[in-house]
């Protein structure tokens, strides 16, 4: 297998089918072998009803059923079963296009690069239709997370980052505050997992590549502000804690 595509999901029943018609698209020209692994996260709608009945006719898509443990632990679950040389994480609204992947997998095959996240800032960066408050969350989270923890990544939170691998299946192994294992929620949460990814990355030295990409921004029911900020932010304390016992 040469790629896997680990789209995770939450009530996403009213643009699955066009995203997964996307990627099937781009993915049968890109690569001559790979998997989408679709992980939901506990929908309440008929997400996974829809995803079973596309993956009749297109093989390639395999749905995996998770309870509600939010973004970090659902991706957990599809990179360890992922089984492609390449894994790719993408967001089901498709904020960056998945023709971007072109960009990152040069650095990651050719470059000698053992991870390639996305970024909306540096040169060639484009946000589209962005508010400016989000914007400005963005920003002051980045200064926070570079202070406490990773110094020189501009960008930690956009969804769309491929791995080796190796590289894919050791650090996902390591996670503490997103593991698999996490509790069940009541609420949706997106939280800093990325955070705690690239963590354990540079931990075991790793080379990450941070790739300038067009991201077009797409509303959303799940990020509550005020709630999800400080959730968010004793998160990386966590993670800080957790680096400095030597739990990775």
């Amino acid at each position: 297998m040469e790629y896997s595509i680990v789209i995770p999901t939450y009530n996403e029943v009213a643009r699955i089918t066009v995203t997964l018609t996307h990627v099937l698209s781009f993915m049968r020209e890109f690569s001559k072998e790979f998997e989408i692994l679709v992980v939901d996260d506990g929908s309440e709608d008929n997400t996974t009803s829809v995803v079973e009945m596309y993956s009749v006719t297109n093989p390639e898509i395999k749905l995996i059923k998770n309870p509600h443990k939010g973004k970090g632990p659902t991706i957990t679950t599809g990179v360890l079963y992922a089984s492609g040389d390449y894994i790719y994480l993408a967001d089901a609204d498709m904020a960056t296009d998945i023709s971007e992947l072109k960009k990152l997998a040069l650095w990651v095959r050719e470059q000698s690069f053992d991870i390639a996240i996305a970024s909306r800032e540096g040169i060639g960066a484009q946000r589209v239709n962005e508010p400016l408050y989000r914007h400005l969350m963005g920003r002051a989270f980045n200064i926070y997370v570079q202070l406490i923890i990773l110094p020189g990544i501009n960008d930690t939170q956009c969804g769309f980052k491929l791995f080796k691998r190796e590289a894919a299946k050791k650090i996902f192994s390591k996670l503490k505050v997103y593991a698999e294992s996490s509790k069940v929620l009541q609420k949706p949460y997106l939280g800093a997992f990325d955070v705690e990814v690239l963590c354990i990355a540079r931990k075991y030295g790793y080379k990450i590549k941070e790739v300038s990409v067009k991201w077009t921004y797409v509303k959303t029911t799940r990020l509550r502000i005020f709630n999800s900020s400080i959730n968010m932010f004793k998160d990386v304390l966590k993670i800080k804690l957790n680096s400095l016992k030597g739990l990775y």
